[in-house]
């Protein structure tokens, strides 16, 4: 997220979290016979969206490196609180697994005071699959092309552009509030049933402004002009954009809106499933047709076990709590 003190304390933690789940990141024997029948993510947006892309690649995969029948089943709704509930409450026995991200098992818990699950407590990490790289967007109609004109046009005009996200916390809209935040602006929030109809509002021009994960815009930024990215959401900037700069080196330090994405079963799953589910995931993040795919998308592999998967949801839900508390957002 945006403050150094918020990175640094997201390593601090990890590296204290780290020592007391070694244990529980150690080998354990696979599941005998698992799976018997078909696997099912469950993805907590609407479809052609990045967690739909990324899970049905995972989908495809497994299934064709493991002999397994994997499915995606999208459940929108509420800024993909439906779909993870219908998760958490699932049985335990790893045939329904959730593609959670840095909103649903992070920054959900300091925004919504009622929220349906725990995110801890209800899940079982299995593996973070990617980091995805967002991109800061506008309607061509916007008479800017920088970030620091964007501020300056936004400073002029307060009000009057106006942001889409895939709804209320949302990764989408927690970027945009810390972008005004940090800017000074002022640009008002529509939040959408998912990414995908907000950039379809955002190329029809009813909004103008957005932040949106690669692999849903880069199909759009093909020179005929429906939309225009200002400048890379990350603190790098990307191989596949390499002439975009960052917001952070554009006037806001430090700025970084990039979001991960990964598996989690419902808890109670037996650890021998947990095992070879991980097992199936991370040798996918070896294969050279993989990597190519996600660096296509935007996204950056992410290797781990489940105890560091853990690690870093919990890492992710104290600097939410702080990144929340600094922007006053409420919903």
């Amino acid at each position: 997220m945006p403050f150094d003190s918020i990175s640094h304390k997201r390593r601090k933690l990890l590296q204290l979290a780290l020592p007391s789940l070694m244990l529980a990141g150690l080998p354990r024997a696979q599941a005998a016979g698992f799976p018997e029948r078909p696997i099912k993510i469950v993805v907590a947006y609407p479809p052609s969206g990045s967690a739909d892309i990324l899970a049905r690649m995972l989908a495809v995969h497994l299934s064709r490196d493991n002999g397994w029948q994997v499915l995606v089943e999208n459940r929108a709704g509420a800024a993909g609180v439906i779909g993870t509930a219908y998760v958490a409450t699932s049985p335990g026995d790893g045939y329904t697994l959730v593609l959670g991200s840095g909103a649903t098992h992070g920054s959900f818990v300091s925004l919504y005071p009622l929220l349906p699950y725990d995110p801890v407590k209800d899940f079982l990490p299995i593996s973070n699959v990617a980091a995805l790289t967002s991109l800061l967007v506008i309607h061509p109609s916007v008479p800017v092309r920088s970030v620091q004109e964007l501020i300056a046009y936004t400073k002029a005009n307060p009000g009057k552009l106006a942001f889409g996200s895939g709804g209320n916390g949302s990764n989408a809209h927690l970027a945009m509030e810390v972008f005004n935040y940090m800017a000074g602006t002022k640009m008002l929030h529509v939040p959408y049933k998912g990414n995908p109809p907000a950039l379809q509002d955002l190329i029809g021009g009813q909004i103008q402004v957005m932040v949106a994960n690669m692999p849903s815009v880069v199909p759009f930024l093909d020179g005929s002009g429906k939309i225009i990215a200002l400048a890379t959401a990350a603190l790098k900037r990307t191989p596949v954009l390499p002439d975009l700069p960052t917001v952070a080196e554009s006037g806001l330090p430090n700025y970084n809106a990039d979001v991960w994405q990964g598996l989690l079963a419902p808890a109670g799953t037996p650890p021998a499933v947990i095992a070879t589910l991980n097992a199936g995931v991370r040798k996918l993040m070896k294969k050279p047709e993989v990597l190519e795919q996600l660096r296509k998308m935007g996204a950056a592999p992410v290797d781990n076990t489940p105890a560091e998967f853990a690690a870093e949801i919990q890492s992710d839900i104290k600097t939410y709590k702080t990144v929340v508390e600094a922007t006053g957002l409420k919903l």
